[in-house]
C-alpha cells in the first residue's frame, strides 16, 4: 500500500479564531475525504511563520520543510492543496519550490486553486450570494478581494460579473492591491444614490486585511472610508473557509488533482 502525504498548504494567519474556523477546517475536510493520508500543514508566509514562532511558540513548517519532512518520511505520493483564490504569485511561487522534489518523492499531485474554471466561479458565486443579505434599491454588497499585479488578477473583474450576473448589479468586487478598486466602486455607489453597505471578505480566510483594513478603526480602513461618503456601513467578517460549500470546492479540487509536472 502507497504511503501518502497529505499537503495543505495556506498563505498562513496569525489569528488563532480566524485559524479554527478556516485552515483548519479546510484541513478537517481534506483529512476526512482523504483517511488513508498522514496530513502536513504549511504557510507560504514566512513572516507569519516567525511571528508564530515568536510571539506563540508555535511552529508551522514553510512548504519547503514539509517536503523535507515528508522525503525524510519515505512518503510515496504527495496530495497538495493550496487555500489560495486565485492562480497567482503565491500559487506558482509554490510550484517552483515543490518543484525540486519531483525526483525524490514518485508523485506529487497538486490541487488548483478556488478560482480556476468556469465551473469554480458558478458555484463560489451561488455560494456567496446565499451569504448576501436581501438588499433593497438603496442597499450594496461590497467584496474585499486581495489583488495583485499578476495577470490572474482577471479573477476579480471576472467574479464582479459573475456575481452581477446572478446576484443584481448592487453587489460589487473590490480589492486591496489590484482592481476593481474602492475609490472605482465607491462612485458607483455614489452614482446610484445607495444608503446602506455592507462590507465583506472575498478571501479564504479573515485575518488582517479584513480586521484592519476593511473593518478597522483607522482612518483609511474602507468602512471608515466608505462612512465619510456618507454611508451607513455594516462589516461582515467572515473568512470563505468557514463555508462549507468552499471547503467542498477545496476537496473536489484535490480529488481531480494534476500531476505537478503538468503545471511546470
Amino acid at each position: 500500500m502507497k504511503k501518502q502525504a497529505l499537503l495543505v498548504i495556506s498563505f498562513g494567519t496569525s489569528y488563532h479564531e480566524t485559524y479554527h474556523k478556516t485552515i483548519e477546517k479546510i484541513c478537517q475536510d481534506l483529512q476526512a475525504a482523504f483517511p488513508e493520508s498522514d496530513l502536513f500543514l504549511a504557510y507560504t508566509s514566512k513572516i507569519i511563520v516567525k511571528k508564530l514562532k515568536k510571539r506563540d511558540g508555535i511552529d508551522i513548517m514553510t512548504p519547503t520543510e514539509a517536503m523535507d519532512q515528508i522525503v525524510a518520511g519515505g512518503y510515496d505520493e504527495v496530495l497538495c492543496q493550496t487555500t489560495h483564490v486565485i492562480n497567482g504569485h503565491e500559487f506558482y511561487g509554490m510550484i517552483q519550490e515543490l518543484r525540486a522534489y519531483v525526483t525524490k518523492v514518485p508523485s506529487i499531485k497538486i490541487g488548483r486553486p478556488l478560482l480556476s474554471s468556469h465551473d469554480d466561479f458558478k458555484q463560489v458565486t451561488d455560494i456567496v450570494l446565499g451569504q448576501v443579505p436581501p438588499l433593497s434599491p438603496v442597499d450594496a454588497m461590497v467584496l474585499m478581494g486581495h489583488g495583485t499585479e499578476h495577470h490572474a488578477n482577471s479573477a476579480y473583474p471576472a467574479m464582479d460579473h459573475y456575481l452581477k450576473q446572478a446576484g443584481g448589479p448592487q453587489i460589487y468586487m473590490a480589492t486591496v492591491e489590484g482592481y476593481p478598486t474602492l475609490s472605482e466602486v465607491r462612485r458607483h455607489l455614489k452614482a446610484r444614490h445607495i444608503h446602506r453597505v455592507s462590507l465583506m471578505p472575498f478571501m479564504v480566510v479573515a485575518g488582517d486585511h479584513a480586521l484592519n483594513d476593511m473593518a478597522g478603526e483607522e482612518e483609511d480602513s474602507w468602512k471608515n472610508q466608505l462612512k465619510r461618503d456618507g454611508f451607513d456601513v455594516h462589516c461582515i467578517v467572515k473568512g470563505m473557509g468557514e463555508l462549507p460549500a468552499i471547503r467542498s470546492l477545496f476537496v473536489e479540487h484535490l480529488q481531480n488533482g494534476v500531476d505537478i509536472k503538468e503545471l511546470l
